[in-house]
């Protein structure tokens, strides 16, 4: 893998996808090494980013790295009108590795055929996220022990969540049954779908999340996402329609885990947190090391 982007989780084998996971697992056990004294790493978020953009920093701080960049484009020359290609250009000059989200789908394709280094995908509108959905595949084979045969439920918004687009095609692998609950404004979209079709795997569609908590292995939620409607009436319409409570989680499966790629507003409550059940917080976590194991990939040193 070494010298080679991830833009798309079809990027990465499943073979690959797995050595990710093997490597993560390393680094749960040992994040403090000095593996990257000697590199520069470069993240550009033109769109806003907590957990992402800190955990990669996290991944490269506790390698011994260097980061440059910015979480805010006004900060940079793109304010002053610079195209995308010679920002890319410009970086690329002065880093080893760019880590880059924008919210233009389509961006980070283009921005990997433009630069001189290596570049991974940290979110392009709402077409992809490949290292949340590593993280996401890093954390379902930790709670559940393996990756197959598993019954997934994902609530929410389906149509724009590219955490759940890049899930879904990564989980086509392992012969996955998909429960997508959703408003049907929001249901997933054809050509994700297809993915699934293609595989030859079973799929079911709903809209009230209550049918489906009792046959899962993962329950995973994720924010309405209001940045992602053009028509504000419809946001209102849907946004809090898929509400988790604790009181909800009876006759459930014992190995049932609940993930969230966050930030979560009100779709899951406070009183889960505590539950034996809730693992999103790990799952933030586990984004430093699945994020630590694909820098030292694609830069050859793992």
């Amino acid at each position: 893998m070494k010298g080679k982007s991830l833009i798309s989780i079809n990027d990465y084998s499943k073979e690959e996808q797995i050595k990710i996971l093997d490597l993560a697992a390393e680094f749960e056990k040992n994040p403090v090494q000095n593996i990257l004294e000697k590199y520069v790493v470069a993240t550009l978020f033109f769109e806003p980013s907590t957990r992402t953009r800190l955990s990669f920093e996290s991944a490269v701080s506790r390698l011994g790295g260097k980061i440059i960049g910015f979480s805010d484009s006004s900060s940079s020359s793109v304010k002053k009108g610079e195209s995308l290609k010679d920002t890319i250009i410009t970086v690329s000059n002065y880093s080893d590795l760019i880590v880059m989200r924008n919210p233009v789908e389509g961006s980070a394709r283009y921005a990997s055929e433009v630069s001189k280094v290596p570049l991974i995908n940290a979110g392009d509108g709402a077409n992809q996220h490949p290292t949340q959905t590593l993280l996401d595949l890093y954390t379902i084979r930790q709670t559940q022990g393996n990756l197959d045969n598993l019954h997934v439920a994902f609530v929410g918004d389906l149509k724009y969540g590219r955490t759940v687009h890049s899930l879904v095609i990564a989980l086509c692998n392992y012969n996955t049954t998909f429960h997508l609950v959703s408003p049907i404004e929001l249901k997933l979209p054809s050509a994700v779908k297809m993915h699934i079709k293609d595989k030859n795997l079973t799929y079911f569609q709903y809209t009230d999340m209550n049918d489906v908590i009792p046959q899962v292995d993962i329950l995973y939620m994720t924010r309405i996402q209001k940045e992602r409607f053009s028509d504000s009436l419809e946001y209102e319409r849907v946004k809090n329609l898929y509400i988790l409570n604790k009181n909800m989680l009876k006759g459930i499966k014992e190995n049932l885990k609940i993930l969230h790629p966050m930030p979560r507003v009100n779709e899951i409550s406070t009183d889960v947190d505590n539950t034996p059940q809730a693992h999103y917080f790990q799952q933030a976590l586990n984004g430093v090391y699945v994020r630590q194991a694909l820098i030292c990939s694609i830069l050859g040193l793992k």
